[in-house]
């Protein structure tokens, strides 16, 4: 400001000649742009390009790059207008560094052979207190870890069982006692806010296993505040949800077996989080995504019946993104009439699906640049070829967008079955009417051209051909 104020002295004669309105907007602009910084030094790796990406849910986005000097060190600016939350820094691939922005000035230092072990906060409040009590957390996790199977299986009447369960006890005290601590010396701290949410309900020592996992189920978002949307621009809501679905995860379990306890964790999930209509379309949406990466369909059907995004009541009109895909995965479910596609063949020539009179049918979305597609589809097609007789035709519907890459492709792997493409990639109506996100992926279709399932692999392709008698 000091300097601001003697530039002002010294040019006075300039100044009088620029109208006072100029000379008021330059002073409220040089208040409102004021700047923080973060500034970071990698030890052991100078001269690179580093990135700065924010945060909405689990997504980033890159926002600024800066180039380390001869010694590892770099700089970014921040405006004031920045809101608060986690940033990311990445420093090469697959090396990437969370910290919190809350408008005070950052300072670090670490190292590329170890990045959390290494790291230093030297300038701020907000991650000084969050690595912090991160690092204290997984210590008292670990800890815990190691007393369960002791009060799961040790002699109740034993003298170290009492010991033990007092020790599981006081460590989980002792942490709340240090968030509750933390939250009145630092009231407005955005890092306190993801502590308290990453932050577990008390378990008494008395409870065995199958009743410490059914008290977290039913406790897990006891002291969550889903209203907090300052949290989406963090990984905190994504992060939460899953170590709850965790609970009903269980590697016994066959896949329909679990889809019906994942059916379990969220609803509750989306439950706590309807209170807030952000927080819910987010976690709707981002557990859609999830499960679709995996192919729990039987979840994602569930989901799109029973629940649905807020905002498309806003407008009857303008259906939402989010809900347009709900939608279609009610469409695209077990048991429903395959949507209809009409894509032309190698020739130009359209081929509907339901031109197709064969008595079973397998759709396959794949792309030539796939590596899953590359590896699997010569299995499909010797199958396809050694029929006899033939019951199966497959409609192979390519999503690549360069059409001599897609010829080649079939060519040279000699595909006989019916290739079908319109170089639209991802973007094509097919691809929309089936929501393909991922290939290969592939439905098979009876003579009704009624979905009667969606093998993931080939494994699973093999096994529900053969349960059809193909």
């Amino acid at each position: 400001m000091c300097t601001f104020v003697s530039f002002v002295v010294t040019n006075f004669a300039l100044m009088k000649t620029i109208p006072a309105t100029i000379l008021i907007s330059f002073l409220v602009l040089s208040q409102v742009q004021a700047q923080y910084t973060v500034t970071g030094k990698i030890n052991d790796d100078p001269l690179k390009t580093v990135y700065l990406l924010s945060y909405y849910g689990e997504r980033n986005f890159i926002i600024d790059s800066a180039r380390t000097d001869s010694s590892g060190s770099f700089r970014f600016s921040l405006a004031a207008s920045t809101p608060p939350g986690m940033y990311k820094i990445g420093l090469g691939k697959d090396l990437f560094l969370d910290l919190i922005f809350n408008r005070e000035n950052i300072a670090f230092t670490t190292g590329l052979r170890a990045l959390a072990d290494s790291l230093k906060i030297l300038s701020s409040v907000e991650n000084s207190i969050y690595y912090t009590f991160m690092e204290r957390d997984r210590e008292d996790q670990s800890r815990l870890e190691l007393l369960q199977p002791v009060l799961d299986f040790y002699p109740r009447h034993d003298a170290f069982y009492d010991q033990a369960g007092r020790e599981y006890e006081q460590i989980q005290r002792s942490a709340a006692q240090a968030v509750d601590s933390l939250s009145r010396s630092h009231p407005g701290s955005y890092a306190m806010r993801i502590i308290r949410l990453y932050s577990t309900p008390f378990i008494p020592a008395s409870l065995g296993r199958e009743e410490r996992m059914n008290y977290l189920k039913q406790h897990y978002f006891d002291r969550v505040d889903f209203t907090d949307t300052a949290l989406l621009r963090s990984p905190a809501y994504a992060n939460k949800a899953i170590s709850y679905l965790a609970l009903y995860s269980n590697n016994r379990l066959q896949q329909k077996q679990l889809e019906t306890e994942f059916i379990k964790g969220v609803t509750v999930v989306l439950s706590a989080a309807a209170v807030n209509a952000e927080v819910y379309k987010f976690l709707l949406d981002y557990l859609v995504g999830g499960f679709d990466k995996y192919h729990f369909d039987d979840v994602i059907t569930y989901m799109a019946e029973n629940f649905s995004d807020p905002s498309s009541c806003e407008d009857s009109n303008k259906e939402s993104t989010l809900q347009k895909k709900l939608e279609t995965y009610k469409k695209i479910a077990t048991g429903k009439p395959a949507p209809d596609l009409e894509l032309p063949d190698p020739n130009g020539r359209p081929v509907k699906l339901s031109d197709l009179r064969s008595e079973y049918t397998l759709l396959v979305f794949y792309s030539s640049e796939c590596s899953h597609c590359v590896d699997m589809l010569p299995k499909v097609s010797t199958v396809y070829d050694n029929q006899n007789p033939k019951r199966l035709e497959i409609l192979a519907v390519s999503l690549d967008t360069d059409r001599k890459a897609w010829l080649d492709f079939i060519k040279q792997q000699k595909f006989s079955w019916i290739n079908v493409c319109d170089l639209k990639g991802f973007d094509s109506p097919a691809a929309d009417a089936y929501n393909i996100y991922a290939t290969p992926t592939m439905f098979l279709l009876d003579k009704n051209k009624t979905i009667i399932a969606k093998p993931i692999s080939y494994r699973e392709l093999e096994q529900v051909l053969r349960e059809n008698g193909l």
